[in-house]
């Protein structure tokens, strides 16, 4: 973020916004991005065979992705802000599709890392869409359609795992790539056609000191969390990470401060609204995470151990579904309910009602029909919260600064989600069972995740109680043109 004047893109032909169609191309390009997190769910216990290497290795298909996503996120958002949020968009977007062609055409470890590092570059599309949203559509839209954006992160992924898991029963593996590339190339189509650049910039220079050591920082944290179980939590290699991460990320924000054009401006970032929502963020994405870890085993564990019930994959994925769905048919619910009492009220019951699906899964777990009931409750909970963040950046920010400062909430909950997958399996390693000489989760170690997880949407509830109420709408009014500027300013090209 930085603190140049915002100026308008240059001139070009103007066409007009179509809210519609803008809504529902940037709504498809968030699915499409958020469905490569559970895109190589149903392969990864088939890599190490089908790619001739050691799981240990093969575990870097999915580690790449979540290091590439964390690193470009917050970096994109800022380039967007500079030199076009659309233009970014669709950089984001053509790395998905390259990356997804490189793993379609892999039979090998290290292709398959590049192309789903690349995969991982396009993260940015979400926070991007929502600051397009703020700066294209009509103010009475713009609630409606950033929670709908926003919840899009969930949505793909709830969608994904069916998908995927029907796709690698009866096909090739590499159809999964073929058909992202595919829906990759849908989206770069729909954005070009229908999505205007939008005219708010902020110029100036890139901090590319500052992106080196945020990135640094970021892949030493979450490299860490991520094969800590793997390395060992007290070996050599995971605290030096440990280390590294809080050394370089604290030597990063004496720079950030000190710069004129920073890449994250932290005084716009430790404003009370915003750095609350960041902090309840990670709790949410938590919440969320734990969710999508202990649902799918439970159904999958065979019946002999008194409490899995031996579905396969895509019935998992099917149960996982309606939680998505729910997600969405939410998005204006959650907007109205913004609109109302705020978005800070939307985002604490939010937060309730997670908590609520995590009591409801630990005293219901033994029929399929609970779990689908725990997922809609659950995924109802992260609807509303996923639908006020943006309001809540939205409205603590200028609109120069609204893509740098969505890619990182956005970021913030992937840090919560990569702190959950790590906390997670330590618990369900140490808690067991041995069912024919193998050692499997028990029934109190799901149990004791749940409640984790419980206990991290009521920490994401007490956290936003200390977000200020807004003095007027959620959104102000000045954070879109009108239509008369949209029309006039608006291009349809790069």
């Amino acid at each position: 973020m930085s603190d140049a004047p915002a100026r308008p893109a240059d001139a070009g032909a103007a066409a007009p916004t179509r809210p519609n169609a803008v809504v529902a191309v940037l709504a498809f390009a968030g699915i499409v991005v958020s469905l490569m997190q559970t895109l190589v769910i149903p392969i990864v216990p088939e890599l190490p065979k089908l790619l001739d290497a050691p799981a240990s290795d093969t575990a870097w298909a999915v580690t790449a992705t979540l290091l590439a996503a964390a690193v470009a996120t917050p970096v994109v958002g800022r380039l967007g802000d500079m030199f076009g949020k659309r233009r970014m968009l669709l950089v984001s977007v053509v790395m998905l599709v390259i990356g997804s062609v490189v793993c379609a055409l892999s039979d090998a470890l290290v292709p398959m890392i590049v192309g789903r590092a690349l995969q991982g570059l396009s993260s940015g599309v979400i926070p991007l869409g929502i600051s397009i949203m703020r700066d294209e559509l009509p103010t009475e839209r713009l609630a409606g359609a950033t929670a709908l954006m926003s919840a899009s992160l969930g949505v793909g992924g709830a969608l994904g795992l069916p998908t995927a898991a029907l796709i690698a029963d009866n096909f090739d593996w590499h159809i999964l790539f073929w058909s992202s590339a595919a829906m990759g190339l849908v989206a770069l189509v729909l954005v070009t056609l229908f999505v205007p650049e939008s005219r708010v910039r902020t110029g100036g220079r890139f901090d590319a000191v500052g992106a080196v050591g945020m990135a640094t920082g970021l892949i030493c944290l979450l490299l860490a969390i991520s094969k800590g179980a793997d390395w060992g939590w007290t070996s050599g290699t995971t605290l030096a990470l440990f280390v590294a991460a809080v050394v370089v990320l604290v030597a990063w924000g004496v720079f950030e401060l000190r710069t004129t054009q920073p890449l994250v401006d932290l005084r716009t970032t430790a404003r009370r609204q915003v750095l609350f929502t960041n902090l309840a963020s990670i709790a949410v994405g938590f919440s969320m995470f734990a969710m999508s870890l202990v649902l799918p085993q439970l159904l999958q564990l065979p019946t002999q151990t008194g409490y899995g019930l031996g579905k396969s994959l895509l019935t998992a994925g099917l149960v996982m579904a309606p939680s998505g769905l729910v997600m969405m048919a939410l998005a204006p619910v959650s907007a109205a309910v913004s609109k109302a009492k705020g978005p800070k009220v939307t985002l604490m019951i939010g937060a309730l009602i997670v908590a609520a699906g995590y009591g409801l899964n630990i005293a219901l777990m033994s029929e399929v029909w609970h779990l689908v009931m725990v997922s809609c409750v659950i995924g109802a909970g992260i609807g509303f919260t996923y639908g006020s963040m943006p309001a809540l950046i939205m409205g603590a920010v200028p609109a120069s600064e609204t893509a740098a400062a969505n890619s990182l909430n956005t970021l913030m909950r992937s840090i919560g989600t990569s702190v959950a997958s790590a906390i997670a399996g330590v618990v369900l390693a140490q808690m067991t069972i041995d069912l024919g000489g193998y050692a499997l989760p028990s029934e109190s170690g799901f149990k004791t995740v749940m409640a984790i997880g419980a206990g991290a949407a009521l920490l994401a509830f007490a956290i936003a109680s200390f977000i200020p109420r807004p003095r007027a709408t959620a959104v102000p009014a000045a954070a879109a043109p009108t239509a008369a500027e949209t029309s006039a300013g608006a291009t349809s090209g790069l």
